[in-house]
């Protein structure tokens, strides 16, 4: 009979996301999550089966938080300029409030561990489907409206939105000047003009 858990894993989420954001995959010991969420190794071993499946776990649950917030804000918003716009200014308060420098724990990821991991890289590969996806649509969306030029296909502009949104990340873990990260953001949105 498997043992119950006697903790919140939403909780030792929380923890152990940070230490991952902290110090990456590879700088992360099985020592630092047990001094994060106050479990003892076994519990992590059977909760989570290793630590690479910890990471995994916490890799969802940061794209989960992601998602959510993305979603809600998507929602309010009436045309695809009022999306893309929203995306973006997700993106830069992320940045602004980033006061530790970690930058986005899945493009950090990206660049840490698509090469060392078949099984983070299809998850990295199914977020960017993803978010590819909700790009295109809401590129196709403008293209239809009128609002977006048709220089490119959806899918050409939701790739290059999607790599500026990358830079962007990258550019905002020591760049933190706000009226210079917009002025990249209403460069890249000229683009769709």
């Amino acid at each position: 009979m498997p043992k119950t858990e006697t903790f919140d894993r939403n909780l030792v989420l929380e923890q152990a996301t940070e230490v991952f954001h902290s110090k990456g995959y590879n700088g992360t010991s099985m020592q630092d999550l047990v001094d994060a969420t106050s479990l003892n190794r076994s519990s992590i071993y059977n909760s989570f089966g290793s630590k690479l499946g910890i990471f995994l776990e916490v890799l969802s649950f940061y794209q989960l938080h992601n998602t959510k917030k993305i979603s809600s804000g998507l929602a309010q918003t009436y045309s695809a300029t009022d999306a893309i716009k929203v995306i973006f200014d997700i993106m830069l308060n992320n940045i602004l409030n980033d006061t530790n420098k970690k930058g986005c724990l899945l493009v950090n990821c990206k660049s840490e561990m698509t090469n060392q991991d078949p099984t983070v890289k299809a998850f990295i590969e199914q977020n960017e489907e993803r978010m590819l996806a909700m790009l295109e649509d809401i590129v196709s969306k403008g293209q239809m409206e009128k609002v977006f030029n048709n220089n490119q296909s959806a899918s050409q502009y939701a790739l290059y939105l999607y790599a500026s949104i990358q830079g962007l990340r990258m550019t905002g873990i020591l760049n933190k000047n706000e009226h210079e990260l917009k002025g990249i953001i209403k460069t890249i949105l000229n683009t769709l003009n």
